[in-house]
């Protein structure tokens, strides 16, 4: 087959952007991914010993206000109704997450109403600068110093192997204090976790596309003969890898956080109760456990599961611990650690990008840029109606 179009890697960026070409610009297009599965870090797996749903690189919930959006993963998935509830054990006492009006009570032995726990915390806070200079001072110009010492400060040093008084403020600027009792997670209109699973989801995606598109997985865009020629030839492609990767390191390398993620099978039904459990203290040096049963609650309640793929074995769980690390190259980056150095080598490759028309950067990588999976899905949907008009 002759192609349009190559896509270089296959997550939500890639896949969006090959369904808009291919249905509705009837473009032809190889899409290669250096893994053996669709889907990037979005990608999940069933563990065959539990039959339980892991994801593979950390919890990815699904969630958005963009109505866009919405209407268009529908398209490919239903979405169960699961809200994301996150708790947090400090001192050996656990705590529900984001800071609100629960978590203020309780760490206060208090039973604060909204405005009082207002100015309770405005008071703690007004000790912080005027114009906070890092994380630190930013925090507790936020919640006050006992909450900031007790949820974040410990834990962001872990996250980011570096003390907040070393860390720039901008990390923590949006950190929410709710003064109701309300511990959801997000705040977004439309939330839950694909019903059959994330890979089904990419792989109706993909046989939406028909024959217009081929996928070869565990092929390196870098290495890969025929793709080279390809990239000879001068085909328009979207590539969603480092960016700094594509053009050789030359103006250095952008830093990345990194994730060890150390799964354990558990003879129990239940390790902890919840989804997530994050761990605010120095010790243990994990900074939270997944605990993936309890993604999708309908799969143990639902008697309809029992006999289906997703039928899971009683007495077990899985469990994966995450441990935050600097990242080096050919592991898996995860964060952008952005410093203003990070900014200034961006531009740089942004400058070089900009002068080549037939290479289209996009998602996290390609951006150097920490997006939620709706607003990875925006931006390619965006980009594809920029690029379009080359066929109108």
């Amino acid at each position: 087959m002759e192609y349009d179009v190559l896509i270089v890697g296959a997550g939500l960026f890639g896949l969006t952007m090959a369904e808009r070409l291919v249905n509705e610009c009837g473009q032809k297009v190889l899409m290669i991914d250096k893994r053996n599965h669709l889907g990037g870090n979005c990608y999940s797996e069933f563990d065959p010993e539990t039959g339980i749903e892991c994801h593979k690189y950390g919890a990815h919930l699904f969630h958005t206000s963009d109505e866009r959006v919405w209407e268009y993963v529908n398209k490919f998935t239903t979405f169960t109704n699961y809200v994301h509830k996150v708790y947090t054990t400090h001192d050996g006492e656990v705590y529900p997450l984001p800071i609100n009006l629960g978590t203020i009570n309780q760490f206060f032995h208090a039973a604060y109403t909204p405005d009082e726990a207002r100015v309770t915390i405005a008071g703690q806070a007004a000790t912080a600068p005027a114009e906070p200079k890092n994380l630190a001072e930013q925090g507790v110009s936020l919640i006050g110093q006992p909450l900031f010492d007790a949820f974040i400060k410990n834990y962001t040093a872990k996250q980011w192997q570096t003390p907040a008084e070393e860390l720039s403020p901008e990390i923590i600027k949006r950190l929410p204090v709710r003064y109701n009792y309300d511990n959801r997670y997000f705040n977004n209109t439309h939330e839950g976790l694909p019903t059959d699973g994330y890979e089904a989801w990419f792989k109706n995606l993909v046989a939406a596309c028909g024959d217009r598109l081929e996928v070869r997985l565990e092929t390196d865009y870098f290495d890969d003969p025929e793709v080279q020629k390809l990239r000879a030839q001068g085909i328009l492609t979207v590539y969603t890898g480092p960016i700094d990767r594509f053009y050789d390191f030359q103006f250095g390398e952008l830093k990345w956080r990194s994730l060890n993620l150390e799964k354990e099978v558990l003879d129990v039904d239940d390790f902890q109760g919840c989804p997530v459990m994050n761990y605010a203290d120095l010790e243990p040096r994990y900074t939270r456990i997944h605990e993936f049963k309890h993604f999708h609650p309908e799969r143990t309640l639902n008697s309809a599961y029992k006999d289906s793929a997703y039928a899971e074995k009683s007495g077990k769980t899985v469990i994966v611990r995450e441990y935050s690390k600097t990242w080096h190259q050919g592991e898996e980056p995860y964060y952008p650690v952005n410093t203003a150095e990070d900014r200034a080598t961006l531009a740089k490759y942004q400058a070089l990008a900009r002068e080549d028309e037939n290479v289209i950067f996009g998602g996290r990588l390609g951006e150097y840029a920490y997006y939620d999976m709706d607003k990875t899905i925006a931006a390619a949907l965006d980009k594809f109606d920029e690029l379009k008009k080359r066929w109108s």
